[in-house]
């Protein structure tokens, strides 16, 4: 194929678009100049393109479920996808939120705009997990482009709370939790770059981990920003989450995000013992504006298991975290604005691009950009307005300022081996936004102010579920530790499991 010339229209409105003027005596000059440059495009796209070759070609893309047979609207398609016939997951069932890569089947973001694209190769986990004989059996709703907490943007509908479905599961990865709840699901996998793991985990009941960044490669996913995008483990127990971490964590040469990586053996810190262990209780990750007081005393008690349990237990003040948000929100504005004007891909030196994922979301950003919701929307005007009014000041102040917030933590981490509080501040949120944009934006982002600064700072955070409100709707506890100490804040979390029964407390 020939790559189309732009003509001196299109010059004159790129120019505008830059921000100067072209000249006549320019023009000219640049009109000679073209044709040949254009050559170099036209090589280019004749070239073939390295691609690592399916080691598991063999797929059944499947369906999407009834509602009968899927109450929570959880699944977007069953499939199913074998790999290796042993291995760490052999028998085990997985579910994967739509923003993964697998080849031949339609990864959509829960948008409209993606509905008819297709990977053709898989992403890095997904490979993993099929060579330790995991099967994929789920490809699961998630809210629109990853863009809100609460679980009601997708395109296809929103993801129902398993403990009462007039409550939302919670987002972005609410269909990851949601599908715990059905017996041909073992385990998912959950994207995060606000809380998107940790959120759904609370509100509907599971076990949810956020890795440290760069542990889990997310060569293959759609992320937001490079610098704060994760990918990681959803479960009903600890010990199935870890497991799953086990299989896909480590350094993938194609993922950029990666530095030097430190995997442990995550299953064998789980000994069901928390003796020895310092916790410090965050005092600011309690009593916000916007906290439920039945979180907050589930959560307090859930520490007094902890303590019977071997535990040190204290409270710890870290003023930084009342701050966090700026950094949170400094980043999360312009870094996901800058991703989706470069068609989803980022730049980065070294790495695995994805074409057709470029393609596809670039056209239908073009042609079907009124299909974003409210959130989306939001975030494209505040990033872009930030962009352009402050020279990405703001972005690039919160990419600095952020080494001071994960130094407050991890200051507070040199006299404890774990930090806690409330997951989110609050349970479930009602599903009752109707389509209305102040609701849905409302309640889409009113609970990230504990999850999302670890998403910055890269720390590695568990939430486990710690109890019930009156109404029987799930509270989370959330743990982190030191960054690439994750069987740590795993081992801390089993030993509460393995304590009680957290729907007794």
């Amino acid at each position: 194929m020939t790559i189309r010339r732009p003509t001196s229209q299109d010059l004159r409105r790129l120019a505008e678009a830059n921000h100067f003027e072209i000249t006549d005596s320019e023009m000219a000059a640049f009109e000679a100049m073209i044709p040949g440059l254009f050559e170099s495009y036209d090589i280019l796209e004749q070239l073939p393109e390295t691609r690592t070759p399916l080691r598991y070609p063999s797929r059944d893309a499947g369906s999407r479920p009834s509602p009968e047979e899927d109450p929570y609207n959880a699944i977007l398609r069953r499939c199913t996808l074998r790999g290796a016939t042993g291995g760490k997951l052999s028998g085990k069932r997985i579910g994967l939120k739509n923003n993964i890569c697998v080849a031949g089947m339609p990864m959509t973001c829960a948008s409209l705009m993606l509905e008819d694209y297709i990977p053709d190769t898989d992403a890095t986990i997904v490979t993993r997990m099929l060579d330790e004989g995991a099967e994929i059996t789920a490809i699961l709703n998630l809210d629109n482009f990853a863009f809100s907490g609460a679980g009601d943007t997708s395109a296809f509908g929103p993801t129902l709370n398993p403990h009462n479905t007039d409550y939302l599961a919670g987002g972005s990865s609410g269909g990851s939790a949601a599908g715990l709840y059905y017996d041909d699901i073992d385990i998912t996998i959950g994207g995060d770059q606000g809380g998107s793991i940790r959120i759904p985990a609370s509100f509907c009941g599971v076990v949810g981990h956020k890795p440290t960044h760069g542990l889990v490669p997310y060569t293959g996913i759609v992320g937001i920003d490079n610098t704060f995008d994760h990918a990681g483990p959803m479960a009903r127990t600890v010990y199935e989450a870890a497991l799953l971490l086990e299989v896909i964590a480590g350094k993938d040469p194609l993922d950029p995000r990666q530095g030097e990586v430190a995997t442990q053996p995550y299953t064998e810190a789980l000994n069901g013992d928390a003796t020895g262990l310092r916790i410090g209780v965050v005092t600011e990750g309690f009593g916000m504006p916007e906290s439920d007081l039945a979180v907050d005393y589930r959560v307090r008690q859930a520490l007094r298991v902890l303590a019977e349990a071997g535990a040190t237990v204290s409270d710890v003040s870290i003023p930084w975290h009342t701050k966090a948000r700026g950094v949170v929100w400094g980043l999360i504005a312009e870094g996901a604005t800058g991703l989706l004007h470069t068609s989803g891909t980022g730049r980065h030196f070294e790495g695995q691009y994805n074409p057709g994922l470029a393609h596809a979301l670039g056209h239908g950003r073009r042609a079907q950009a009124n299909d974003f919701p409210p959130t989306v929307k939001l975030v494209l005007l505040i990033g872009t307005y930030m962009t352009e009014q402050y020279n990405s000041r703001m972005y690039a102040k919160a990419q600095n300022v952020r080494r001071d917030l994960r130094a407050a933590y991890d200051e507070a981490l040199n006299s404890f081996d774990l930090l806690v509080m409330p997951t989110t501040p609050m349970p479930a949120h009602r599903n009752d936004a109707g389509g209305d944009p102040f609701k849905v934006l409302d309640h889409g982002w009113d609970m990230v102010n504990n999850t999302g600064p670890f998403d910055m700072t890269g720390h590695p955070a568990v939430s486990v579920p710690c109890g019930k409100t009156a109404i029987g709707l799930p509270v989370g506890m959330m743990l982190v530790g030191r960054t690439f100490d994750d069987a740590t804040v795993l081992r801390a979390a089993h030993a509460f499991e393995q304590a009680v029964d957290w729907e007794t407390l």
